[in-house]
């Protein structure tokens, strides 16, 4: 995580210090240069093998980042096997995709461009159609020494996706505006804390800082998730434990942030829940053993939807 970021999250967490959730900066300090190269590389098909598939085919940045899919549709019409996170506000999760195996944003990157089933390509092949082009050629030897590298590219990508947060109403109350948000919102916050939704759907990110067992008060619903077939070692549904491969770890997920949560449906990592109402209902059963009211689920959802903002694109 870089430095100003830093600073920035000990700043709010000092400041909002009584409240498990901390509003978003208004802005945040990034390279526009860079950015503006980032965007370029996010909308460009170029990145894909046959030039069919861009970032932005997934996270689509008018549907609160994602495509609204169960599974997203890769080159040559392959579909994935994990349902794609959003990437707004992403630059503020403590790892990045579901099972956390990216530190960084640069690092994701490598991910969904080498996947067979998503963009298909090798960073060999990327550098090597990006240096015949006049334009990327011209600007990553402009804003870096070692011009189009791995590395660069994924640096590009980054700083743009900096540039992707959206402070909502929700931040706007809890900076002091009372009226920002509606008293069943306020009814719906209260309950999100008492209920206990907020021990892991905290911080600057409502979310995005730590691991989670999915089914904590019933395990058949973890057991229950086990649908897909395991491949090369690989099975969606067991998050962590993909990475570690210690048995402790099975079904343990990055907690997903909750901005933008009634854009970012369908909800879960197989994206099995259609609906904003039922996600709430079913998660506050396997996760703290709740069975919520018709009532209190309506009204934890009115507040989810205050945490909906606006993305604007850097131009």
């Amino acid at each position: 995580m870089c430095r100003h970021l830093l600073i920035l999250l000990i700043f709010f967490s000092t400041l909002y210090a009584n409240e498990p959730i901390q509003p978003l900066p208004k802005t945040i300090t990034y390279d526009k240069g860079k950015a503006l190269l980032g965007k370029k590389l996010y909308f460009d098909p170029i990145l894909s093998k046959d030039n069919t598939v861009s970032c932005a085919s997934c996270h689509n940045l008018e549907l609160g980042g994602v495509d609204n899919l169960q599974f997203s549709i890769g080159i040559k019409g392959q579909k994935g096997i994990i349902n794609t996170p959003t990437v707004l506000n992403s630059i503020f999760n403590f790892r990045q995709m579901w099972d956390g195996r990216a530190k960084t944003l640069t690092h994701q990157v490598k991910f969904p461009i080498t996947n067979p089933k998503e963009m298909g390509n090798s960073f060999e092949n990327i550098i090597k159609t990006l240096n015949k082009s006049t334009y990327y050629n011209k600007t990553f030897k402009a804003l870096y020494k070692n011009g189009i590298t791995k590395e660069n590219i994924g640096d590009a990508l980054e700083e743009f996706q900096k540039t992707l947060i959206t402070p909502s109403s929700f931040d706007d109350f809890l900076r002091g505006d009372e009226k920002a948000i509606t008293e069943n919102q306020k009814k719906g916050y209260e309950l999100f804390n008492k209920k206990g939704c907020v021990s892991c759907h905290n911080g600057i990110n409502i979310g995005g800082g730590l691991y989670a067992q999915f089914g904590l008060t019933d395990e058949s619903i973890a057991n229950n998730l086990i649908n897909q077939s395991t491949k090369n070692g690989y099975n969606p549904d067991f998050g962590l434990y993909n990475i570690t491969k210690n048995d402790f770890d099975k079904f343990y997920f990055k907690v997903p942030t909750l901005r933008n949560v009634a854009l970012t449906y369908p909800y879960l990592h197989n994206g099995r829940i259609k609906t904003l109402n039922e996600a709430i209902s079913s998660i506050a059963k396997a996760q703290l053993g709740l069975d919520l009211s018709k009532e209190e689920t309506f009204l934890i959802e009115e507040f989810l939807k205050s945490l909906s903002g606006k993305v604007t694109i850097i131009r």
